[in-house]
């Protein structure tokens, strides 16, 4: 166990006041609000540090820089907005994927990603249809 520090501290309630896992540098740039001048190397190591002691988890995404969220309490899915980049947790999963599968496989453990537009960025795209509609 790593001791406590205002840094560690800021990310750990950074992440929490999110509610969506971030990147790096969107986490960086909150924290600095509860530390000044917490330096990017600060955030990279304990985040090392946190997700040694599984306080946090490493969310990958195909092809882009990998998420951090809380160490989720709950098995969940994530949505990513097109638009805006951010990744939002998703409560539910689907029930039953083994239904899916052919006769004889077994699944042993899944990750679903949805993509789309937020609800901010889809009321202009929405907004714009009405118009035009």
């Amino acid at each position: 166990m790593t001791r406590d520090t205002r840094q560690r501290d800021a990310i750990r309630r950074t992440l929490a006041e999110a509610r969506r896992p971030l990147s790096v540098s969107e986490l960086h740039e909150l924290a600095q609000t509860k530390v000044a001048r917490l330096g990017i190397a600060t955030v990279y190591r304990n985040l090392r540090s946190l997700h040694a002691d599984e306080e946090v988890v490493r969310v990958e995404l195909p092809g882009r820089p990998p998420r951090w969220e809380l160490a989720p309490g709950s098995h969940h899915h994530h949505f990513l907005c097109r638009t805006c980049n951010k990744l939002y947790e998703i409560a539910s999963c689907p029930a039953d994927l083994q239904r899916l599968l052919p006769p004889g496989y077994v699944l042993e453990e899944h990750d679903i990603l949805l993509r789309g537009q937020c609800q901010s960025c889809a009321q202009p795209a929405r907004a714009a249809h009405k118009r035009r509609g």
